[in-house]
Parts: structure tokens; C-alpha cells; sequence
């Protein structure tokens, strides 16, 4: 009797089910940091001015929004396939993108190591950041270990491992850097992604849920992008604030999984049970 076919292995692609990455990212609550990570982001002049080179928020800026989402997804739930092709494509537009930004006179490339960190380094933190507040599984351990896995997340976009500091306390302290430097500032180009949030379009999913996200976006900003933002604060609103996420995070495990857990999950998880 000739020996049997080697059965395919289940593709879990670069993370796999018994990553962190995808115990942090199937969550619903640690997709609503990502509104964080993009108010961030676009409050660098330079990452906003490449943003805008590629047209971005200028046609149908909440379809184009969904689709980066999607691809980032991909990254993290697709096979070793899909993800790559994600990257691709992300690394194709990124190709195009470099000028002399309008605002501060300085010239931005995409591919720019500090942009990268920029944007990766805001991915990461309000990740952990509503992990901690919404879900709270994680230990100072398995930060550090969804640190190191996002780093292969950022190879596949251009960034060299060397070039993202090595711990999640040197993450923050880079953060908190940036922010501190006077580079960042907020724009009429940075309203407009705050707008998105602020006043998403009828077509937008789950759009009643995003007055809510937008309020937990903006609260958990740094102060002094907060202010830059035109969000009045004060110690009740931090109250509330903090109040709500508490709520959110105790409500969470009665949560439906179907509602819990983003969808690109949910198909990754089918996938390998079917394979």
C-alpha cells in the first residue's frame, strides 16, 4: 500500500492562533484604539503630508480608511500569502510617496525610518493601551512578547527590527519623546481625519457605536495633542471617561464572540479548524 499524501499544513500565517498578536487584535474593543492610532499619526505634519500626497482623505476618505484597515488586518490574520500581498501593496503606495511638506518646509519620504517608527510606534501603544483598559489580559510579559511579534509587522512595511527600540518601556519613552519635541501638530489636514471620527458619513458601520469610540479616541490622547485637537478637558470628563472604559471592560466577556471579535478573526479561526 503506498504511503499516504503528507497532509497541508494549516496556515496560520506569520502570527497564528497562539500568538499575542491575535489575542490583541481579534478584539473589538482594541480595533476602537486604532481611532487613537490614527489621530496620532496624523497630527505628525510629515505623516499627514504623505497621507494627503496618496489622495487619501480626499476621495472617499471612510472607504479608503476601511480598506487600510483591512490590509492591516491581513498582516495579522491572513495566510503567509495574503500577508504578504498586503504588504505589497502597502509598500507599492508608499513608493510614490515623498515631497516637501507645505506646512513645515521639510521633506517627507514614506519610507523614512522616523516616519515608520511614527506610525508604527502609535499602532502599537494605543493597542496595548486599549488592551489594558478594555480587556486586561496581558501582563508586563505579554506586552513585551506582542512588542516583539509587531516588530515582523513592521519588517514586512520597510522598518528594520533594529530601528524599534527593544521593550515596550523604551516604546513609550520614544512616545512620549516625539510628543514632547514640539514636532507634532495638529492641522486643517489633521481635522480632517478627526472629522471622520467626529462626524462619520450614514454609510459608515457602526456608526452609532462611533460617537463613543471617537469620545475614548480623543480622551486618551496625550493632553497637549488633545488641546491641539480643540477638546476641552477637565477632571469630570477624565472621570467619565475612565468610568466608561471600566464599564466597557467589565461588559466585555458577556459580549457575544461574534461581536467581540473582529471578523477577520473570526474567518482566520474557521479556517484552521477546517484545514
Amino acid at each position: 500500500m503506498p504511503p499516504a499524501p503528507p497532509q497541508a499544513q494549516p496556515d496560520g500565517g506569520f502570527f497564528g492562533p497562539d500568538s499575542v498578536s491575535w489575542r490583541v487584535y481579534r478584539e473589538t474593543t482594541v480595533l476602537f484604539g486604532g481611532a487613537r492610532a490614527l489621530l496620532m499619526q496624523a497630527a505628525h505634519p510629515l505623516v499627514i503630508a504623505g497621507a494627503r500626497k496618496t489622495g487619501f482623505y480626499q476621495r472617499d476618505p471612510w472607504k479608503r480608511l476601511q480598506r487600510t484597515l483591512s490590509l492591516n488586518s491581513a498582516l495579522t490574520f491572513g495566510t503567509r500569502e495574503e500577508a504578504q500581498q498586503a504588504a505589497d501593496r502597502i509598500n507599492a503606495v508608499h513608493r510614490s510617496v515623498r515631497g516637501v511638506d507645505e506646512v513645515t518646509g521639510l521633506p517627507y519620504d514614506a519610507f523614512d525610518p522616523e516616519l515608520l517608527l511614527w506610525v508604527h510606534g502609535c499602532l502599537v501603544d494605543s493597542a496595548l493601551l486599549f488592551e489594558r483598559l478594555t480587556v486586561g489580559n496581558l501582563d508586563e510579559a505579554g506586552r513585551d512578547r506582542f512588542h516583539q511579534e509587531q516588530m515582523l509587522a513592521a519588517e514586512l512595511v520597510g522598518l528594520r527590527r533594529s530601528e524599534i527600540p527593544p521593550t515596550v518601556r523604551e516604546l513609550r519613552a520614544y512616545m512620549d519623546g516625539v510628543v514632547a519635541s514640539g514636532m507634532l501638530r495638529v492641522t486643517d489636514a489633521s481635522r480632517d481625519v478627526a472629522a471622520l471620527f467626529r462626524d462619520p458619513p450614514r454609510e459608515a458601520e457602526w456608526r452609532p457605536v462611533l460617537r463613543a469610540v471617537s469620545w475614548w479616541a480623543f480622551g486618551t490622547l496625550p493632553g497637549t495633542l488633545r488641546e491641539q485637537y480643540g477638546v476641552r478637558w477637565n477632571a469630570a470628563k477624565e472621570a467619565a471617561l475612565r468610568a466608561s472604559l471600566r464599564g466597557l471592560k467589565a461588559l466585555r466577556p458577556a459580549i457575544p464572540v461574534r461581536y467581540r471579535n473582529i471578523l477577520p478573526a473570526q474567518m482566520a479561526a474557521r479556517r484552521l479548524s477546517l484545514s
